[in-house]
């Protein structure tokens, strides 16, 4: 999937570009090909973006360290607004952060990444907690066995006593 110029998509038919794949995303460790369709529809001032894919990836339980496959669906449907301000812009590494400033924006003269957009679907996806099973018990850890204490070595026997010396 190429990026898309988005005033080229007010030339599409319906504004619209969509796509179908069957394709490895970069970035993204999959066992089979991520399979699906993409749809970008231009709708004025934000861009009306919506996905239905799905792939297989191998995660790590967080129990018991195991590693297994799931099964990864996005049914994504997000408004991205077009802003002449969205064009990259030096902000402070902190400040406050109102609830309009939580949604994408992208210039209006600029580019849409599919596959970046698709990839960060695909992480919003996956899960919090990664448990092979809702019964994993974990780690199996064997009782302690009781540790010999070797024979001292005679070099070291002043040592020793000095030490059973101070314990008592």
């Amino acid at each position: 999937m190429d990026s898309v110029f988005i005033p080229h998509l007010l030339r599409a038919t319906n504004h619209t570009i969509g796509w179908e794949f069957k394709d490895f995303l970069p970035g993204l460790e999959t066992l089979t090909p991520v399979r699906g369709s993409l749809r970008v529809v231009h709708r004025g001032n934000f861009l009306d973006v919506s996905a239905q894919a799905e792939g297989i990836v191998t995660l790590t339980c967080d129990r018991c360290l195991c590693q297994y496959n799931q099964r990864l669906v996005v049914d994504a449907q997000e408004p991205i607004w077009l802003d002449e301000a969205a064009e990259a812009k030096a902000l402070p590494l902190e400040r406050e952060v109102s609830a309009e400033d939580l949604q994408e924006s992208l210039p209006p003269t600029g580019y849409f990444y599919p596959e970046d957009w698709l990839y960060q679907q695909f992480c919003l996806e996956l899960p919090a907690q990664q448990l092979c099973r809702d019964d994993c018990p974990g780690v199996a850890i064997e009782p302690e066995v009781a540790i010999e204490q070797p024979a001292v070595d005679a070099r070291w026997s002043a040592l020793s006593s000095l030490k059973q010396q101070l314990d008592s």
